[in-house]
């Protein structure tokens, strides 16, 4: 486990800070997709300077790239050991989302683009439920694509805070990983 994809079904789910607590277990680099694709005041990337930047950081050895972003998952799934997928029920994700709101108003977090102050509005509430089960979907999909492309290549699936603890814990005595 040396090049992982930590996904998740929804904004809220945790990806980020599962993401930071395995890459410092893991001693790896953790790489969030947001810091990447958002400048300065929330304007969008350039195309292909996003898809550049991923291309850089998947030639490495080992990292751990956090975040969705379907436009570019082909680079980061092509180079990938391991998806690390992360799927809390609906509610969950959207009390997550409004809590994170509420606790870092006018911030802007270390896992977004640098000038990005936290934000929430109809429309962003609005995709994460439209989506919500659409994506459930859609992830079936690629994990059984990203199975076909090698023996090497593995899923982990975490549906509960339960799991995704018991995860880290588990890796953190070197059960898992590289330890």
């Amino acid at each position: 486990m040396n090049r992982i994809m930590v996904m998740g079904v929804s904004a809220g789910v945790g990806k980020s800070t599962f993401a930071a607590k395995l890459g410092e277990q893991l001693d790896i680099n953790v790489y969030h997709l947001d810091v990447l694709h958002w400048k300065p005041n929330w304007v969008e990337t350039p195309k292909e300077e996003f898809r550049a930047s991923q291309k850089e950081i998947v030639a490495q050895d080992n990292w751990i790239i956090e975040g969705n972003y379907n436009s570019t998952y082909d680079i980061r799934a092509q180079k990938a050991d391991t998806i690390i997928y992360l799927e809390l029920p609906l509610i969950v994700c959207l009390y997550r989302v409004i809590k994170r709101w509420i606790l870092n108003i006018g911030k802007t977090r270390p896992d977004m683009g640098e000038g990005c102050k936290e934000k929430l509005d109809y429309e962003f509430l609005k995709f994460i439920v439209t989506t919500y089960s659409s994506r459930k979907k859609k992830m079936e999909g690629r994990f059984e694509a990203f199975r076909k492309t090698g023996p090497e290549k593995t899923i982990i699936r975490l549906k509960s805070k339960k799991e995704i603890k018991s995860y880290l814990d588990l890796n953190e005595k070197g059960k898992f990983g590289r330890k």
